[in-house]
């Protein structure tokens, strides 16, 4: 079981039917949250009056900065984790060429559930990530991700390097992203079905699953500071690769 929490987010959740809601905890008299009682109570779903205090107490864990919950907590079943042929589906449903974008052991939530929400905003058909060492679905990412949790398909495998290979059998081509790329992100054509590797904030793309990408790329910088935060560089990319697949149409 986990929290979501926040109004955005929750308003999703209960929208999606992605998941099972326990219950929801809400602000006595908040007014801004009346959408959130008026969908909960169409869907059947227990509504808990409780103060505020204690919702953002509820989602904070000992030691922490007290969170603001924003008057809602929704108590949930743990994220539905999809397959990787899922994904694979999902976009063959759509009559599109997949684009997947693939987590080299992304470790920050924030980061995780930043790249989430640019991903499900731009049309990616799903992420995936390392089900070890690396930053799981949890409250904070969903949190962070603003709702698009409940839209994105994200998928847990065991090796990436595996799941690369994988890919590369169904078709796709894999672009890995390195400051130390050969490639120019902006000079290369990225259509058809792609994955995009993105790596782990201090040590970037592991050496094996940059060996079996077919391109790494870079993002050209002009300032004194040569690196950006991995959320930053994936929106940065996914916008570049949907950039591209539009001006084909």
């Amino acid at each position: 079981m986990g929290f979501v929490y926040g109004k955005n987010p929750v308003l999703e959740v209960i929208k999606s039917n992605d998941k099972t809601i326990n219950k929801i905890y809400i602000q006595s008299k908040n007014k801004e949250l009346i959408e959130i009682r008026k969908l909960a109570k169409e869907k059947r779903i227990v509504v808990v009056e409780a103060d505020k205090l204690k919702l953002d107490k509820m989602i904070t864990l000992e030691n922490e900065k007290l969170k603001n919950s924003q008057g809602v907590v929704a108590s949930v079943t743990d994220y539905k984790y999809y397959e990787v042929d899922d994904i694979l589906e999902y976009a063959k449903e759509k009559n599109e060429p997949p684009f997947i974008v693939i987590l080299d052991k992304i470790e920050d939530p924030h980061n995780l559930g930043a790249i989430i929400r640019t991903a499900e905003c731009m049309g990616v058909h799903g992420i995936i990530i390392k089900n070890r060492n690396a930053c799981q679905v949890t409250d904070t990412v969903e949190k962070v991700a603003a709702g698009a949790c409940s839209y994105l398909r994200v998928a847990r495998v065991t090796n990436i390097t595996e799941t690369i290979k994988y890919l590369k059998d169904k078709g796709l081509w894999v672009y890995g992203l390195d400051m130390d790329g050969e490639s120019n992100i902006y000079d290369t054509k990225l259509n058809g079905a792609i994955a995009l590797v993105i790596g782990n904030e201090g040590d970037g793309i592991s050496r094996l699953v940059k060996e079996n990408c077919d391109v790494i790329l870079k993002i050209p910088m002009t300032g004194k500071i040569n690196s950006l935060n991995a959320s930053v560089s994936s929106a940065i990319s996914i916008y570049e690769v949907i950039r591209q697949k539009n001006k084909e149409i």
